[in-house]
């Protein structure tokens, strides 16, 4: 149970918002691969913006459902909270998953996939990311609520409270019980905010070949240097071997669940107690991820600065865990500080790009 609110209500309640989420998903990925991509092609910066603004748009919605369904049952004020946690646990995923965008420019370079193939390439990687994702999330949260520390005291400071309380109470020194979980995490993205704040583009030329997704292949299949159409698999002379498609697709489900250690943890200090919330706001970041790509390739650059508001977000979310059990972040407060540094880093890296252009 979560020490963040009194009324104890999730999605998980609400099974009803969850089939319209899954029933949601579904569809639009069939409609994707099924009927608009079911035959290859290279995807153009129109369909590229509309499967964006669509994805987007779909996210938008659901959260006005989760408003209104946790409105109906709990309230204006909770309805908010859980908007707000939808919405900052979104824009977390979708913040820092710009990293992935630049991982696949780096694994179709390396293997030179043809622009035709690559949304196949990118749909499947993404649907292993949603399996993974759901466990990682779902066994975050179990493993949370196990971690909550027994009361106990130092000096005068009383670490007691509960579900029952709001608001640690200072004039009395009681404060929430921490979470060792929650704890560490907050210590490991202060950390990776600081590589992240550190890190440059250097990684342009990288060699792929060593990759544990790569050595994955070789050891279960037999690969081949060529193309077989849109095929992840071929057979030749009889073997069947495993195309440059499919061992880029195993590149970027390894690489998605490198950087999930990064962003998994952050989006549970917005709603440690509701698995779904964090779910379906990941779900549609992620699946958004396939036509931002398309949309974004031939630009990355002019996001030039976009790694220093990726490294304050980690390094706030890891302030904000570790600080729980004295001051709890309302979400409609977090969402404002993560809005802002994106919008900040964006203009900025946009004003920077401009004036490098001109000198």
């Amino acid at each position: 149970m979560s020490i963040f609110s009194v009324v104890q209500d999730s999605m998980l309640n609400h099974p009803g918002l969850i089939t319209v989420f899954g029933v949601a998903v579904i569809i639009m990925l069939l409609l994707d691969l099924g009927v608009f991509n079911k035959n290859a092609h290279a995807v153009s910066n129109k369909e590229a913006l509309t499967w964006t603004v669509v994805w987007i748009s779909l996210a938008m919605i659901f959260s006005g459902v989760i408003y209104f369904v946790f409105k109906e049952a709990d309230g204006h004020a909770f309805a908010i909270n859980k908007f707000s946690q939808f919405q900052a646990a979104y824009w977390i995923e979708k913040a820092l998953s710009v990293d992935n965008l630049f991982v696949f420019i780096l694994v179709f370079g390396f293997f030179k996939i043809p622009k035709e193939y690559q949304h196949k390439v990118l749909f499947w990687g993404i649907l292993g990311a949603l399996l993974f994702r759901a466990i990682f999330i779902f066994a975050g949260v179990e493993l949370i609520k196990m971690t909550y520390l027994p009361a106990f005291s130092i000096g005068d400071w009383h670490f007691n409270l509960g579900d029952e309380a709001t608001h640690a109470n200072f004039a009395a020194k009681q404060f929430f019980r921490p979470n060792v979980v929650l704890t560490l995490f907050g210590f490991f993205l202060i950390v990776a905010g600081i590589k992240s704040w550190k890190s440059s583009d250097d990684d342009e030329n990288q060699d792929l070949s060593q990759n544990f997704g790569v050595k994955l292949v070789h050891k279960f299949f037999k690969v081949t240097p060529n193309f077989d159409g849109d095929k992840f698999f071929s057979v030749q002379n009889g073997i069947k071997m495993a195309t440059p498609l499919f061992v880029a697709l195993m590149v970027i489900e390894v690489t998605d669940l490198v950087f999930a250690v990064d962003s998994i943890p952050a989006i549970f200090a917005v709603a440690p107690d509701d698995p779904f919330i964090l779910y379906s706001s990941n779900i549609f970041a992620i699946l958004g991820l396939c036509s931002l790509y398309f949309l974004l390739a031939n630009s990355m650059d002019k996001f030039n600065k976009l790694h220093y508001g990726l490294a304050i977000i980690l390094s706030f979310i890891g302030i904000k865990m570790i600080i729980m059990p004295f001051y709890h972040f309302e979400s409609t407060v977090s969402l404002s500080i993560i809005g802002g540094v994106l919008l900040t880093t964006i203009i900025w890296s946009l004003i920077s790009n401009k004036s490098e252009v001109k000198e």
